[in-house]
């Protein structure tokens, strides 16, 4: 078989075939010598940043570190500074891979991985996927995710979606004709599985329940469905296995860091503990026992070019009591939930879709520290935000020019800037809310 998808990696400069290879010695490592292990890799990229990030040595405030606990928590605030300030010496922009994320917790920022980190995260990704059958190289992805919809960034994407072998349905507008489409496509084409953001999936889901349609009765080939991004709740994972006719598999993941937990074929949550070390703390940032609730903080192993060390994602979680340090297993996840904008054309659109559409003002320098988009009304929605400066009146236009683009024109938005964000009980925010 010829491995398109390895070689677009290569091509790209990410050394896939290493990290595999590195990959699966981690998976080696038994039980009793893997706290060695960790311990040893914590220290090491620790020291390493310390010593070759001047942003982190001043976070940290000393040369040296005794006790992990010490060590400060990241927060995104401490990463809204530009990419440039942020890198380790040796490494720039353009010898990284660069990108943009605002969570689905709504707060924007640029992030960077070394290419040897990046590489690693594909090669956790292939393992996991692997649990179910599916290969880069060879099976074939139906994928419910957004695209630029600039001509460049549009093509862009289609290029990769070909390379990686899979079709993107794109997810702004998901109205009964469109998804009539999406139908027809599963009739003809040879998809192994699906992967995409939960609440498009969900929607389709409810599209075929309307109609009372199993997906594998048009589309035998297909073997399973990864969620991704937002919540999945247990009645709507019952309603996609029904109408899909396939396993759902819930994945949590970061694309500031890897995936995160992705759900084993025995049902349990595995935490990806070969790339990433996953803590659960206290309001005081102190370490929970096993089966207590915290939040959620990471440390990336491998990623010498931006410390993720420590770093808070903006979850709460439990692990549970069955863990080892090489084996961790979530629980619980509680957050990460999106709803659904309904627009007067009569279409319906993920709250994820106002991730694509914000990215147009959010900024390296770090101006807009967070926002959240309300629906208002069907055909009015408010942006509150924080930042340094107010939103010039060019910026607002290209907010609303990019949503008539995504959505569609003739909406009415107010822009209101805050001191502070309304946060939900568990100090999270909440991207986008419908108060309709």
């Amino acid at each position: 078989m010829f491995n398109l998808f390895h070689l677009s990696l290569k091509l790209s400069g990410f050394p896939i075939a290493n990290a595999q290879a590195d990959f699966e010695k981690i998976l080696a490592i038994s039980e009793a010598d893997y706290p060695d292990y960790l311990e040893t890799k914590k220290r090491e990229i620790v020291e390493f940043h310390l010593k070759n990030n001047p942003f982190y040595h001043n976070l940290v405030g000393k040369e040296t570190f005794d006790n992990w606990n010490e060590l400060p928590v990241l927060t995104k605030k401490d990463l809204q500074k530009p990419l440039k300030d942020r890198l380790s010496k040796g490494y720039s922009e353009k010898t990284v891979f660069v990108n943009k994320t605002s969570g689905s917790s709504g707060d924007p920022f640029v992030f960077a991985k070394d290419k040897e980190a990046h590489a690693f995260t594909w090669a956790s990704i292939m393992y996991r996927f692997g649990w179910y059958g599916v290969d880069f190289n060879s099976s074939y992805q139906a994928r419910f995710y957004g695209i630029p919809m600039d001509f460049i960034g549009y093509r862009k994407e289609r290029l990769k979606d070909f390379l990686s072998k899979r079709y993107r349905f794109p997810i702004f507008d998901l109205s009964d004709t469109i998804l009539d489409g999406v139908l027809e496509h599963f009739k003809t084409e040879k998809f192994n599985y699906i992967n995409g953001y939960t609440s498009s999936i969900v929607l389709f889901g409810k599209y075929l329940q309307a109609r009372n349609i199993i997906l594998t009765d048009v589309c035998p080939t297909l073997k399973v469905c990864m969620v991704t991004s937002e919540m999945l709740f247990e009645e709507d994972k019952i309603l996609l296995e029904k109408y899909l006719g396939i396993p759902v598999v819930n994945e949590y993941g970061a694309s500031e860091l890897d995936l995160i937990a992705f759900q084993h074929p025995n049902d349990e949550w595995q935490v990806n503990s070969e790339t990433l070390f996953l803590e659960i703390l206290d309001e005081n940032n102190q370490p929970v026992p096993y089966g207590k609730k915290g939040k959620i903080v990471i440390t990336s192993l491998y990623n010498k070019a931006h410390p993720f060390i420590r770093y808070e994602i903006g979850d709460i979680g439990i692990l549970d009591e069955k863990s080892t340090l090489k084996k961790p297993i979530l629980k619980k996840l509680i957050g990460r939930t999106s709803d659904v904008a309904l627009l007067p054309s009569g279409k319906k659109s993920p709250g994820l879709t106002f991730y694509y559409v914000t990215k147009s003002i959010i900024e390296d320098d770090g101006n807009v520290k967070e926002f959240i988009v309300r629906q208002t009304k069907i055909d009015s929605f408010e942006i509150d935000y924080v930042s340094s400066v107010e939103l010039t009146l060019e910026q607002t236009q290209e907010i609303e020019k990019a949503i008539a683009k995504y959505l569609e024109p003739g909406l009415h938005f107010t822009y209101n800037r805050k001191k502070v964000l309304e946060r939900t009980k568990r100090g999270k925010l909440k991207q986008f809310q419908s108060n309709l």
